[in-house]
């Protein structure tokens, strides 16, 4: 059975640190790229990053240079490190599984077949 589970949500202040990660199962990891999307109340979910089996990645412009996307094929995990966080990037944060290896269109939903449940990221003082 195909699982995406994630963690490592919670409450930190601005300009504070979390790790999110992504841990799947069910699928040949390695051969699908990986997705992070976001959800604040009353917003449409936005594409945060994505990384390829091989490590190619993208990113949203709005946290570049504060979030890193990496991947460990050996733990079937996807990590999202968070740094620098602002209050906007208070969210539901949700991982998914693209329909193929590569992150192409990966800021489109549609385009990948399988999400987590989603963690809670509050950055608030």
């Amino acid at each position: 059975q195909l699982q995406l589970v994630e963690s490592g949500g919670g409450l930190v202040q601005p300009g504070g640190s979390l790790r999110l990660s992504c841990e799947a199962s069910g699928f040949t990891f390695d051969s699908y790229a990986i997705g992070w999307f976001r959800q604040a109340p009353g917003k449409e979910r936005e594409g945060v990053s994505c990384i390829t089996g091989n490590n190619i990645t993208g990113y949203v412009d709005s946290v570049k240079g504060r979030f890193t996307i990496s991947r460990d094929n050996g733990k079937n995990t996807v990590y999202l490190q968070m740094n620098s966080l602002k209050s906007e990037d208070t969210a539901a944060y949700y991982c998914g599984k693209m329909r193929g290896y590569y992150c192409s269109h990966w800021a489109l939903s549609y385009n990948y077949d399988y999400w987590g449940q989603g963690t809670q990221v509050t950055v608030s003082s």
